[in-house]
């Protein structure tokens, strides 16, 4: 068994007066109060009869609370379960059930939905436990000094796209050669400050807390991403990185207009699927650095990202597997060869072991049910998910590639591909696009341009104007919805 000092003690013993955490206005916990107020509520919820090797599930959107539960339930060793606060009550008690849950610890602003998910989920014994009145014990309980590196930690549901949602498990070492492999490939420096404007819940924000205490690094915490807000704290407060997806880049930059980020910003880490390539383009002439990654659930977030020395040669590509980590791309069961598109395969410590109730044989690579290729000096870019992938007349359409091209078109804001049936071809693609104030776009327009850059069976053959498109928690375009969304659009 590997055992490493718990992350929080040991940043309690070099550095307990440091700022561990920035939130709300001008608010902030150095390392000695976080770990505080972690232990005092270890110690109530013991006291509650939480112990060790319960799941206990967080609902809750981005507060303070919330990575005082997760260090807390740590302490215990408890295993942490993170529940997407968008999902509806039904969802929610499928989880819940699914998970086995003892208590569940809950956001005020979601105590209703809360109490409505236990009464659906049928859970007559679970502890409910508002985060308004934490509770709170100086009783002399034992609270883990050690963390043990194949001990459950988290469990984080996938989105169940293609079934039901499965509990990603992911250990103490899973989050930890995360944090190292990213480590080892951005760099640290003494004057590294990372904003979250991700969801806590979902691993690409959880990472970030995992990397506070294990790197000694600020975070500043935002409950919810505004771009103005953020380029305020690069600008003028010190935030060296910033995690985000597409969209979230798209108006950050759109609000920065005509000003520059300083030289010490280090990076936007741009997740969260294939990035069109004006975006990329319009950063790098803007001089501001993107490092694409790739990662998911079961990756314990980020498995491959673009290096720093390659932040403007690579444009569009995901990197290289981290250090720790092994990164493949299979066709037909054989390895791909360079730039022919299959599907990744990652195998690594920071790769979960399986799914709850479901476990997996780790020595095997995970396959990852997203497309990519390789380019002749093996970095990777990301096509898109498999299941996403377009059929029409035999050939493969990946609707990122189309999206990319449609983000070039003057006056589109964003847009989405998504497949639509055809009596002729199987399958067509169909555009829904989400104008700028004031533009406007015929379908004639849209093919026209389209044939410069695209095959013809790329083309799509309907284009919806929509409002908005639908997207998650994470702000990730959810495509099956697209034709939900364009009900009551003309074309």
């Amino acid at each position: 068994m590997s055992e490493i000092p718990h992350w929080l003690e040991k940043q309690y013993e070099l550095q307990p007066e440091a700022t561990a955490i920035e939130y709300g206005e001008q608010k902030s916990l150095s390392y000695s109060a976080l770990r505080e107020k972690s232990r005092e509520l270890a110690k109530g919820l013991m006291k509650e009869g939480i112990k060790a090797g319960d799941h206990v599930a967080l609902l809750s959107a981005n507060r303070i609370e919330f990575p005082v539960c997760v260090h807390a339930l740590s302490y215990i060793g408890a295993v942490v379960v993170c529940l997407n606060i968008r999902l509806t009550p039904e969802e929610l008690a499928y989880q819940m059930n699914d998970a086995e849950i003892s208590a569940l610890i809950v956001d005020s602003d979601f105590e209703d939905k809360a109490l409505r998910s236990i009464e659906k989920a049928k859970l007559k014994h679970i502890e409910l436990i508002n985060m308004r009145c934490l509770p709170k014990s100086d009783e002399p309980f034992v609270l883990k000094e050690q963390l043990c590196l194949e001990d459950v930690f988290t469990m984080m549901y996938t989105s169940g796209t293609t079934g039901k949602p499965k509990a990603v498990m992911h250990t103490y070492g899973n989050h930890w050669f995360s944090a190292i492999g990213s480590a080892l490939n951005l760099g640290l420096s003494q004057s590294d400050k990372w904003l979250i404007c991700l969801p806590m819940f979902h691993v690409g924000g959880f990472s970030l807390l995992m990397k506070n205490v294990i790197y000694g690094m600020p975070i500043r915490l935002l409950s919810h991403f505004n771009a103005r807000v953020i380029n305020n704290e690069i600008l003028h407060h010190g935030v060296t990185m910033v995690s985000v997806v597409t969209v979230m880049l798209q108006r950050l930059i759109r609000d920065l207009q005509q000003e520059n980020y300083p030289s010490s910003f280090r990076c936007f880490l741009l997740g969260g699927g294939p990035v069109p390539k004006p975006l990329l383009k319009k950063a790098s002439e803007k001089g501001i650095p993107v490092f694409q990654t790739y990662g998911m659930t079961e990756t314990s977030s980020q498995i491959a990202t673009l290096s720093p020395v390659d932040a403007f040669n690579k444009l569009g590509s995901a990197g290289k597997a981290l250090a720790p980590a092994m990164l493949k791309v299979m066709v037909d069961g054989r390895p791909a060869n360079a730039y022919e598109t299959g599907e990744i395969h990652v195998k690594g410590p920071m790769v979960s072991a399986g799914y709850y109730k479901k476990a997996r044989n780790n020595s095997e690579y995970l396959a990852t049910g997203d497309a990519g290729y390789l380019d002749e000096e093996g970095f990777l870019y990301v096509v898109d998910r498999v299941k996403d992938m377009i059929i029409s007349g035999g050939e493969n359409i990946y609707p990122a590639e189309v999206e990319s091209v449609i983000m070039g078109l003057e006056g589109v804001e964003e847009v989405g591909v998504a497949a639509a049936v055809d009596e002729e071809w199987g399958e067509v693609p169909v555009a829904f696009v989400v104008l700028q104030a004031g533009a406007e776009l015929s379908l004639e327009k849209l093919t026209t341009y389209c044939h410069q850059h695209l095959a013809s069976y790329k083309i799509p053959k309907q284009l919806f104007i929509i409002s908005e498109l639908p997207r998650n928690a994470s702000n990730k375009v959810v495509r099956r919805k697209l034709f939900e969304y364009a009900q009551g659009n003309d074309n």
